[in-house]
């Protein structure tokens, strides 16, 4: 905790420490820790939050109906014993929430399990930060499950294989002979895990990782707990259904230090662009990866919350209407020279940039 407290109060934030404690062994430990460190991780500024959205995010929003029904049906992601009434006010914030990032963000396309994440970060984080980290996820590291079409998904998933030839020929084998394909790992991509684990501390524990990962990360995830389960997979009849049922249900007790520990290996033996290269996939088709090298610059120039909170009081408050566009542009200069060339290349990333039946039919 020294290391990481030490980490945040440096000017700029030692982002480098941050993401190694957050990957490092049990992660950030408390949410205490997650809700100071997870926004360094995206480069948020928690002292220039979004407002709670209003009751015009839901008027006239396309997929209303359906983000209310998923979240309806979420009641499982909420902590066991929360009072309903409790889990009713968090339902309706994570409603709200959702469509404030798909309202600020137009190009990006709701999938069902995108509330598995929202939810996530709405228990730790609460609402205004939620919406910032979601709408920061949306466009980086979760923005190729957000395409109108499944083609930047199945790119995605299509690294999985690749990994497992590399590191186990046998099992890869195995598999590519039982025709299982990659759908058993599509719900683990797409919710970071947080739809198909029982335990919100493991999924917290993922989400420590993945924050402070490349956008990939999880599909190196998928494929230790492939290798993990190796001689399980290997003693199955050779056949797509039973080793699709095998593989679609992680079992509850993984070691996942461990497994965090072996993905991070496999990422350094087997980076993206070899796997790109041997099977002939086009990083270039992801915009999670193209452009997740100006994102990991843009979150190196980042001021200190005690230096961000100053900067914040010094600027006029509760301005009138007439002074809000002068203020606005205040704020945006006064983070840009706290920023600069962070602040620069976050700009010029953003530019450049249900697994239901229909998902999964978009698969094949």
């Amino acid at each position: 905790m020294t290391v990481i407290h030490q980490a945040l109060i440096r000017d700029p934030v030692d982002i480098e420490a941050l993401r190694r404690a957050a990957a490092g062994n049990r992660g950030l430990l408390t949410d205490e820790l997650r809700r100071k460190v997870w926004p360094k991780l995206l480069n948020i500024n928690v002292y220039n939050l979004p407002h709670k959205p209003g009751r015009e995010v839901r008027e006239n929003h396309k997929d209303y109906n359906q983000v209310v029904l998923d979240v309806r049906r979420s009641m499982k992601r909420f902590p066991k014993g929360m009072p309903a009434s409790e889990r009713a006010v968090l339902q309706e914030q994570l409603i709200d929430v959702i469509l404030e990032v798909l309202k600020r963000n137009p190009q990006l396309h709701y999938y069902q399990g995108y509330h598995d994440v929202a939810v996530t970060l709405l228990l730790v984080v609460g609402e205004r930060m939620s919406i910032a980290m979601l709408d920061t996820l949306s466009n980086f590291h979760l923005r190729d499950f957000m395409d109108p079409t499944m083609d930047s998904t199945k790119h995605i998933l299509n690294y999985l294989m690749p990994i497992l030839e590399q590191v186990d020929a046998e099992l890869h084998d195995f598999m590519i002979r039982a025709e299982v394909g990659t759908i058993f790992a599509l719900s683990w991509l797409i919710t970071w895990f947080g739809h198909v684990l029982s335990e919100f501390r493991h999924t917290l524990r993922l989400y420590d990782f993945f924050l402070a990962s490349h956008p990939l990360m999880p599909i190196y995830l998928a494929a230790t707990i492939v290798l993990h389960r190796e001689k399980e997979v290997k003693q199955t009849e050779c056949d797509m259904a039973m080793v699709h049922h095998l593989l679609s249900h992680i079992p509850q007790d993984l070691p996942y230090e461990l497994l965090i520990g072996q993905a991070q290996d496999l990422f350094q033996q087997f980076p993206p662009s070899l796997l790109a290269k041997r099977a002939a996939l086009q990083s270039g088709k992801s915009l999670s990866i193209s452009s997740f090298q100006a994102f990991h610059l843009s979150t190196l120039h980042q001021r200190p919350d005690s230096v961000l909170q100053r900067l914040e009081a010094s600027l006029p408050a509760a301005p009138g209407p007439l002074q809000r566009e002068g203020n606005r542009m205040m704020k945006m200069a006064v983070w840009g020279l706290s920023a600069t060339l962070g602040a620069a290349v976050f700009a010029v990333a953003q530019t450049a940039m249900e697994w239901g039946p229909d998902l999964i039919l978009q698969l094949f």
